[in-house]
């Protein structure tokens, strides 16, 4: 047997009642003639396979019916543990996996009960008679062999297992009766199931190969047992990274232990491609023992991002109109949400509401990242003030982390040059700061090159992108492509009459300066979560100096869309 310790006794006021199997950390499944009798005050449950193990006191909270009968149906019982047992669960078969279908083979299934005389426990061997369900309640068992340990009272409740996976089939429910006769009755998982809906989101689909289902529990027990199980937004995050495009989505509440997320992929995840789907959660799993225990201690782990892109483009049906395309990325791939041409006076109120619609389809617990791709005329628009919703002003940018991009950049040849440059920085620790200062900016072909060399990264203007001295700059910062830009939207007010020379006193040179020592330690993957902090502290602070700042960030990782980019827009005037 394998994992063996999740077997259970049953006991009332000391006394043996039966036996039952953990299938959650805090659920023990028995016969409902098991418990019938017992005082409630006094019902325990004892792992007798972990010694030293205080037995725990139990309730019943679900029953299937039974009204007392031997013959009766419905004699189920869900017990309730007063806390997690520190235990893994039992793993059940697909429905079935105990019906061989092999002429002449029948599988070996295992009972490990508390007959009279064995208070430690006992094994019997069995088989299935015939896969006929009786009274569409049970299936017949009998003796694996003349001789053998015959089921009696002590065994009611207990796990009926496979025996070369100790994965459980059913649940013994009745003996023969009759001195002699080594038989009895055992329900299956899925009439259990029937009377006890939660049941069937445990139970594997049978197009999960047998060993597969063994190393994904076995991984499972490990990571629990180094407390590598992780948060609920990583357990997603595995899953989503695992699933193939017809699984289904990860539930909205997430999952609440990595054993529920290894479970939601054995028993949800079905059809053709089920196997390449478990091997691929698999490999995320056996990943986690690769990787720092603290994300924090790991100066290149990076946040998850799962972004949603607000495409604002010129209408072409006059100023006082703009083209909108709100999309949601999340598991690789893009969902649009809504798109429409609207009059400027809307647009905040269509953009919030577009964003609100678009979180439905992000991972739950995933690192959220608004991202607005603006015309290159639009850069400096300050949409991370605009309110978050229509009843709270609290802008955008303190909500979320909030970037801009660039709609020139958004061509296959300039995203295959930034997906080589984002590659490059997974392993950059800071994003240190190239200047472009008032006083003597560089000559814009020299500020390409520069930009374009391996330990660039960041580019800083003390202008906003409007200066007329520094706009070829900005331009070629763009062009380059250079993966980030920062600047400030107030800036240093380059007039066309007296250009500022920069040093001290210049406003372009203060937020530059604090703006090096702010981000030079932090990674470039990390950028839009530390503009976020920094926008909350100036939306609290009068006067600060990073009130105005604006971010472009762009990683077109992650914006990938398998069908090859951004749908047309329903409202083209073109069309």
């Amino acid at each position: 047997m394998k994992s063996a310790d999740w077997h259970a006794r049953i006991e009332s006021a000391g006394q043996v009642a039966g036996a039952g199997f953990l299938v959650t950390p805090r659920r023990v499944l028995t016969c409902a003639h098991v418990v019938h009798e017992a005082d409630p005050r006094a019902l325990t449950v004892t792992f007798t396979e972990r010694p030293g193990l205080p037995a725990v006191p139990a309730r019943v909270i679900a029953d299937g019916g039974w009204r007392g009968g031997t013959a009766d149906p419905g004699d189920l019982a869900v017990l309730e543990l007063a806390y997690d047992a520190p235990i893994a669960p039992a793993a059940l078969a697909p429905v079935d996996a105990a019906h061989d279908r092999r002429p002449g083979r029948p599988r070996k299934l295992v009972v490990y009960g508390f007959p009279f005389g064995f208070d430690e426990g006992t094994l019997a061997e069995y088989r299935i008679t015939a896969t006929q369900l009786l009274n569409r309640e049970w299936i017949q068992l009998e003796a694996w062999q003349p001789g053998g340990q015959p089921l009696a009272p002590g065994f009611s409740g207990a796990a009926v297992t496979l025996a070369d996976t100790g994965e459980v089939v059913g649940m013994v429910t009745a003996a023969a009766g009759d001195r002699g006769v080594h038989n009895g009755r055992m329900m299956p998982t899925e009439v259990m199931a029937r009377y006890w809906p939660d049941l069937e989101g445990l139970v594997p689909t049978s197009d999960h190969r047998t060993a597969d289902r063994a190393r994904l529990r076995e991984l499972v027990e490990r990571a629990v047992r180094e407390g590598l199980d992780g948060d609920p937004g990583r357990r997603v995050r595995l899953y989503e990274s695992a699933r193939g495009p017809l699984d289904p989505d990860a539930p909205e509440e997430g999952f609440d232990s990595l054993w529920a997320a290894a479970l939601f992929v054995l028993c949800e995840v079905d059809g053709d491609d089920a196997a390449a789907t478990v091997a691929r959660f698999t490999a995320q799993v056996e990943a986690l023992f690769r990787a720092p225990a603290d994300p924090a201690a790991d100066p290149a782990a990076a946040p998850d991002w799962s972004p949603i892109l607000v495409d604002l483009q010129h209408s072409g049906a006059g100023d006082g109109h703009v083209r909108v395309e709100v999309s949601a990325y999340s598991g690789g791939r893009r969902h649009p949400v809504g798109s429409d041409t609207v009059p400027q006076a809307g647009l905040r109120a269509y953009v919030q509401d577009r964003i609100e619609a678009a979180f439905r389809y992000l991972t739950p617990g995933c690192d959220e990242l608004l991202a607005f791709a603006l015309p290159r005329d639009w850069i400096d628009l300050p949409v991370d003030r605009w309110a978050s919703t229509p009843d709270d002003d609290t802008p955008l940018g303190c909500v979320y982390p909030l970037v801009v991009t660039d709609q020139a950049r958004r061509r296959a040849g300039v995203r295959h040059q930034l997906t080589r440059v984002w590659n490059r920085l997974d392993a950059v620790p800071g994003a240190r700061v190239h200047r472009v200062e008032c006083g003597s900016p560089e000559e814009p072909r020299r500020l390409r090159m520069r930009l374009r060399r391996d330990d660039a990264c960041l580019a800083g203007f003390a202008t906003a992108p409007a200066a007329s001295r520094t706009r070829p700059h900005f331009d070629t910062s763009l062009n380059a492509p250079a993966p980030m830009v920062v600047w400030s939207r107030e800036g240093c007010h380059d007039g066309p009459d007296e250009a500022c020379a920069g040093g001290d006193g210049c406003a372009g040179k203060t937020f530059l300066d604090e703006l090096d020592s702010c981000v030079s330690g932090v990674s470039p993957a990390e950028l839009p979560r530390r503009v976020l902090a920094l926008r909350e502290e100036a939306d609290a602070e009068e006067g600060h100096w990073a009130h105005d700042i604006q971010l472009l960030w762009d990683d077109p990782r992650l914006f990938a869309d398998p069908h090859g980019g951004p749908a047309p827009h329903p409202h083209s005037p073109v069309t």
